[in-house]
């Protein structure tokens, strides 16, 4: 939103400023293209969102939380009643579906020299411009499935699943939260284009109509190689019959000749 940007600026001037009505946002397109895809959501990190919260000496972290839409009816604390933070994992949440879940933890980002947008055109800066703008929820493929993982497990998410994030300031040396922002709105991840919904532009097809063209396509196919076989044979029987022609010719030409030198029976 406009205020949201606003608030931002004047963060960039060095201003403390913290507005905990901000929530998790999606990426700038520019950025993230294709945001959210079919198991990913990558979401702004919360630039000067917690100044105000920070306190000099001080040691935080962030922590990002998910959660399935229906699960936040259910439950969307994060904390315990001593403002503890939870910890609880994607497996043990079955994915988000019955609570928030830990799906990342990363240092707090510096209000006062956020990423410069322009560097994206930049080859060597884009990588670093990315890390440091964005989070990729649903990034980590293998960590669910290796035992020799220690951290915080980032699986992909459900597609065509509704999900809610939220960013938690947790005081390392305390192990407590600070702060905290809103739950984001509703977030959507990619529905799954089944074949029979396939857009076939120009002439949109169904599926039972791919299937028919197709059986068709290789009908005419082998009804091309029958009808080749056929003119090939048709070719070599002609070669054939012009090469015994001329034999014929010449025996047919000798006895003809064999009769015009014989001379004709007197009669007596």
């Amino acid at each position: 939103s406009m205020c949201r940007w606003i608030v931002l600026a004047f963060c960039c001037l060095g201003q403390l400023c913290a507005d905990q009505s901000l929530k998790p946002q999606l990426a700038a397109p520019q950025l993230a293209t294709n945001n959210p895809t079919l198991t990913t959501v990558s979401l702004e990190k919360p630039f000067c969102v917690f100044d105000s919260s920070l306190r000099p000496n001080k040691s935080y972290v962030i922590y990002l939380y998910a959660m399935k839409e229906l699960a936040s009816v259910i439950n969307s604390l994060v904390t315990d009643n001593s403002s503890k933070p939870l910890g609880s994992t994607f497996q043990q949440t079955s994915g988000g579906q019955v609570g928030p879940y830990k799906a990342a933890v990363f240092n707090v980002p510096s209000c006062a020299s956020p990423p410069n947008l322009a560097d994206v055109g930049d080859v060597n800066k884009v990588s670093d411009v990315l890390k440091r703008y964005l989070f990729r929820v649903g990034d980590d493929a293998t960590c669910l499935y290796d035992p020799n993982f220690l951290d915080v497990c980032n699986p992909p998410l459900a597609p065509d699943t509704i999900y809610r994030f939220k960013y938690v300031l947790i005081d390392s040396t305390e192990g407590i939260m600070k702060d905290q922002s809103l739950w984001s709105d509703p977030i959507k991840t990619r529905k799954i284009k089944l074949p029979l919904k396939i857009d076939t532009w120009p002439d949109r097809r169904s599926g039972g109509m791919i299937v028919i063209t197709s059986i068709l396509s290789v009908l005419i196919f082998l009804l091309l190689v029958g009808l080749l076989a056929a003119v090939s044979f048709a070719v070599s029987s002609a070669v054939m019959k012009s090469e015994d022609s001329p034999a014929e010719t010449r025996h047919m030409s000798q006895t003809s000749q064999q009769s015009e030198l014989r001379p004709p029976l007197s009669s007596e």
